[in-house]
């Protein structure tokens, strides 16, 4: 039965040789009344991000700069949402707080001291987010004043799966606003001028 197959010819990996990862296309662009899901990373199609808790923040924060994220997915030893670190977090003031309060050089941060734990991480529900709109995103990361946030697919057990992820920035782009600075509420005013001209 084999007989009537052919052996492929094989050949050596190259030096330096890297991998496919998989990338969601977003609409280019969109409007605030377009479905939530047009904005929404996809968790299902595109391999999140993440780092242990117990990384450094300096080679968490070099991660970050690698993959072109401004987030990362804090994972524990059992692979489980552990909590969220943002370029936020590493860029602000957590980390001089953490060592007037430990002591220590800006070397001794982990992530972990300056995460957002998964306690305090609120989460929106696929079902909400299926029958949400780009503007009703919008509108709950300014109500919370959050550039990110999680979306949970939750099993009849009650367990939670982070299945999704929207950024303001993106959101922002794919609206037509000329991003440029990573400030939360500059973010916001763009896309109200987006609005205003649209």
């Amino acid at each position: 039965m084999i007989r009537e197959y052919n052996a492929l010819q094989s050949s050596l990996l190259k030096s330096g040789s890297s991998f496919v990862r998989p990338v969601q296309s977003f609409p280019e662009r969109v409007k605030l009344s377009d479905p939530a899901t047009d904005v929404m990373t996809d968790l299902g199609k595109v391999s999140v991000v993440n780092v242990r808790s117990k990384t450094s923040m300096d080679k968490a924060n070099a991660k970050m700069i690698r993959y072109g994220v401004r987030m990362l997915l804090v994972l524990d030893d059992n692979d489980q949402v552990a909590g969220l670190l943002t370029a936020t977090d590493v860029l602000g003031e957590k980390p001089m707080r953490f060592l007037q309060n430990m002591g220590g050089t800006h070397a001794d941060i982990m992530v972990r001291d300056i995460m957002t734990t998964q306690r305090e991480l609120e989460v929106l529900k696929i079902e909400d987010v299926r029958n949400a709109t780009v503007g009703d995103i919008v509108a709950t990361l300014k109500q919370h004043n959050r550039q990110h946030a999680m979306v949970v697919d939750e099993a009849a057990d009650g367990r939670q799966s982070v299945c999704g992820l929207f950024s303001i920035t993106q959101i922002a782009r794919q609206l037509g606003a000329q991003v440029q600075s990573f400030e939360l509420a500059r973010t916001f005013d763009e896309i109200e001028a987006v609005i205003a001209r649209g």
